[in-house]
């Protein structure tokens, strides 16, 4: 890693809407929506767009939703999402103007189980962070016949493609809210703070084929070996979201550019411990690929020398057995692990948390139950289709009442709501 050095520029936003021309207006979005549309259909495989607005407060179901971003503007730098809408570059330093209080929610059907609700008022409005966001909902429809595949990446693309074409509304925007990331590497930071424990943060990422993916600078995170960054990449763009399935614990594009467990770990740095940067892990879905995966994962926090060791996963099931491998090898290398997941505990919280368990996995840290069961009220507008719930984890046939407008379904349904790298609204209670 080389010494980096991120300016994040915050500008404020608190309402949007349609009008003439893209541009900031004190603290307000305004869109020309025509536009906009006109841009993102140039993307291949699209055939139309639509274009909606959800505000807090407001009835509104969005349903189902594809993936979440934060509309944003390279100021100085290697601009837009490297290896994907634009060139292969070196991400995580320069200056970056966020219209922070917005974001860019993609709605649509792809294939098969996907995706989740974001409602922008009342009881499901509590469990996701995107509630209190002011939602650019665009609605994508694919050219017939497109392979499953292809159907999702254009998709991607269309979310990636407009938080850069709605970011530059904030390009001569100044702003006074500022946070800058900056570190250098492990020698340099070492001989900073040679007292510190040095920590490694490793994030492990959904990596299973079609729905189930993440993309490191436009590479699917499937056909890597575990792989080091400077964190300042992650908040700068460098990963993204493909993954469609369980949306409690999918981790959103937007997500990843606020990763909460990097920003508190750099609140940490320098006082308190020596951040030395993030391992990304692939959570395979074969035995031996998960033994290639943790072992490489044990041996590169070894290598940088870390006597402690954050964990997150994406999703539960099949990777609570990559969580709790790497916990056991780093922890027998003498390494210090905490460990971040939910939990599928059932409707009544009684079952088995986790599928599988470790004796050295004694420091967790949970951010909810997948299974905890939420009633949704009716929605006066309804962004998407809601019949969607049936073919949602965590929701099923009948979940929808047609007939009263009320929906019921498991916290599995819910974008973010037990996202395990933080951005979410659950909390725990000790009794």
């Amino acid at each position: 890693m080389t010494e980096l050095k991120l300016e994040l520029r915050k500008i404020p936003i608190y309402d949007i809407s349609f009008g003439e021309e893209t541009k900031v207006f004190n603290t307000s979005l305004v869109l020309n929506k025509e536009e906009i549309i006109e841009e993102l259909k140039k993307i291949p495989n699209v055939k139309d767009i639509k274009i909606d607005l959800a505000k807090p407060g407001e009835k509104t179901r969005i349903i189902p939703v594809k993936d979440v971003i934060q509309p944003r503007c390279t100021i100085q730098g290697n601009s837009g999402f490297a290896g994907v809408t634009s060139d292969v570059a070196q991400l995580g330093e320069g200056v970056v103007n966020i219209l922070d209080g917005t974001a860019i929610v993609t709605i649509g059907d792809i294939v098969g189980f996907q995706e989740g609700i974001i409602d922008m008022w009342g009881e499901g409005a509590k469990w996701t962070p995107f509630s209190k966001t002011n939602n650019i909902v665009i609605d994508i429809s694919v050219v017939d016949d497109l392979d499953p595949h292809e159907h999702e990446e254009a998709c991607r693309v269309v979310g990636l493609r407009a938080s850069e074409i709605i970011g530059l509304a904030g390009k001569d925007i100044e702003s006074e809210n500022v946070e800058i990331f900056e570190m250098g590497d492990n020698n340099v930071e070492t001989e900073k703070y040679p007292e510190l424990p040095k920590v490694v943060y490793v994030e492990m990422l959904i990596s299973q084929g079609l729905l189930h993916a993440s993309y490191i600078y436009g590479v699917d995170s499937a056909h890597i070996l575990p792989t080091v960054l400077h964190p300042n990449e992650e908040l700068d763009g460098a990963v993204i979201s493909g993954n469609c399935v369980a949306a409690c614990d999918k981790i959103t594009t937007y997500q990843h550019q606020n990763n909460a467990v990097i920003k508190e770990l750099y609140k940490l740095h320098g006082k308190e411990i020596n951040f030395l940067g993030v391992i990304l892990v692939p959570e395979k879905t074969t035995l031996d690929g998960k033994f290639v995966s943790c072992d490489y994962t044990a041996k590169l926090c070894k290598i940088l020398g870390a006597e402690g060791v954050i964990i997150s996963e994406e999703g539960y099931g099949n990777p609570d057995s990559d969580l709790v491998m790497i916990c056991s090898r780093v922890e027998k290398q003498g390494i210090k692990s905490v460990l971040i997941t939910d939990e599928c505990s059932g409707w009544d919280g009684m079952s088995q948390p986790l599928t599988d368990v470790a004796k050295e996995a004694i420091a967790v840290v949970s951010t909810g139950n997948v299974s905890h069961l939420v009633e949704l009220e009716k929605a006066d507008r309804i962004l998407g289709n809601p019949e969607a719930v049936s073919n949602i984890a965590g929701g099923w046939a009948g979940a929808y009442n047609p007939e009263d407008g009320t929906m019921k379904c498991e916290l599995n349904a819910v974008i973010g709501a037990t996202s395990e790298i933080g951005t979410h609204n659950a909390t725990v209670e000790l009794y």
